[in-house]
Parts: structure tokens; C-alpha cells; sequence
């Protein structure tokens, strides 16, 4: 085999695994670390309208952050189905607002540019509620079409279950391009090292030159 042939060779056995490796975990890690939905009401306008697709990232309860927009269980409030929510308190938070006033979380006036018309009440209740441990207090953005934590403040301050969050709202989209971007340079390479690897098995054979005559058949005859 020449040098070329060697090498391609080698290239071959390296970027046929590593492209299939790349494939592979793109294709894993976008199925188990991302989820689409398509919102189904005008509680989170106007960031969110109805029919909207979203894309979501997966996430654990510890990893929520107030501001964030969840995909939530309803814990039956919502006739069982999962709820789209701005968290707004986590555990230890004392949340209120005063009829036709900003919300406050601990006593600071939480800026809310995101809430629909300007206005954080809605013409909802009056609250003053403290988080529980492990929970959250949620809000829509459409404080006047919005069936949220306010309304609930009887049934443990209105809080649901950290642990119902099923996913976030994903406004950076990086994570997913540079998937898919592995996944696209893992298929070329794979594809390259197939390519490489046929190129140099062709090249192994013709480099064997024609088969050597048998060996009686180099011998003269017998007079």
C-alpha cells in the first residue's frame, strides 16, 4: 500500500466513528434536552399568542429562576394539563400586590416591561402571600386574561410544585443551531470517512499488481 493509501486509510477508521458518534449524540440530545408546544391562549400575550410554536428546554426544579416562562403541570387547576407561566416567587418569597398596583417580591416593585397594556394587575384581588418551600408563584403576562397564582392564594398561596416544571421557554436558540450543526458536520464526516475508506480499499487492490502464476505451471516439462 503507497503512503497516500495509508493515510486514507487512517483518516477513514477516524472520521467514520467520530462522525456516527457526532450523529448519534446530536440526535439523543435533541430529543431528550428540547420539546416544542404551541401556546393555546391569550394569557401570555403579547409575548406569547395563541398558536404560537414554541421551543422549550428541558429542566430540573433546581434549575428555575424567577422571570423565567415555564411549561407547568396544573396540578388539576387547568383540567389537568400543563400550563404556560411566568415565575414570578420562589420558595422563602413574600409576593403581593395592592388592587391596581405593581406586584412586589419582598418588598421591592417588580419591573415588569414584558405585561400586556402596561399593567401588572389586571383588576385582580389584592394578595400578600408567602412562598412555601419547593414551590412557585406564577403569573401570565396578560395580567387581565390570566387564570394564574392570584386566583389560587387559598390553596397553598396559589403555588404550584417546582417539581411540575416540565420545561422553559428557550429564547437563546444557540444550543439547538450548534446541534444541529454537529449533527450536519458529523453526517460529512461519517460520509467522508465511508468515502475515504472505499478509496482506499480500491487502492489496496490495484496495488497487488495481477496474481503470480501457480507454481507447476513455471515449471518446464518433462521431455
Amino acid at each position: 500500500m503507497t503512503h497516500a493509501g495509508r493515510r486514507r486509510r487512517i483518516a477513514a477508521w477516524v472520521l467514520g466513528p467520530v462522525g456516527l458518534v457526532l450523529v448519534v449524540g446530536a440526535v439523543v440530545t435533541s430529543r431528550t434536552g428540547y420539546t416544542t408546544g404551541t401556546v393555546s391562549s391569550a394569557a401570555m400575550e403579547p409575548g406569547y399568542s395563541p398558536g404560537e410554536r414554541l421551543l422549550f428546554e428541558r429542566i430540573g426544579a433546581d434549575e428555575v429562576r424567577r422571570g423565567d416562562v415555564v411549561l407547568i403541570d396544573g396540578q388539576g387547576r387547568y383540567r389537568g394539563g400543563p400550563v404556560l407561566e411566568r415565575v414570578i416567587g420562589e420558595g422563602g418569597d413574600r409576593v403581593a400586590e395592592r388592587r391596581g398596583g405593581p406586584v412586589t417580591v419582598n418588598g421591592e416593585e417588580l419591573s415588569e416591561p414584558y405585561v400586556k397594556d402596561g399593567d401588572p394587575s389586571g383588576g385582580a384581588p389584592a394578595f400578600d402571600v408567602t412562598v412555601p418551600e419547593g414551590r412557585l408563584f406564577l403569573l401570565g403576562d396578560h395580567r387581565a386574561d390570566s387564570m394564574d397564582s392570584r386566583y389560587f392564594v387559598r390553596d397553598q398561596s396559589g403555588t404550584l410544585p417546582a417539581a411540575g416544571v416540565r420545561a422553559r421557554v428557550l429564547e437563546d436558540r444557540t444550543g439547538p443551531l450548534l446541534l444541529a450543526l454537529g449533527a450536519l458536520f458529523g453526517f460529512a464526516s461519517a460520509v467522508t470517512g465511508l468515502v475515504l475508506g472505499i478509496a482506499a480499499r480500491a487502492a489496496r487492490r490495484s496495488g497487488r499488481g495481477p496474481a503470480a502464476p501457480p507454481v507447476w505451471s513455471r515449471v518446464p516439462p518433462v521431455p
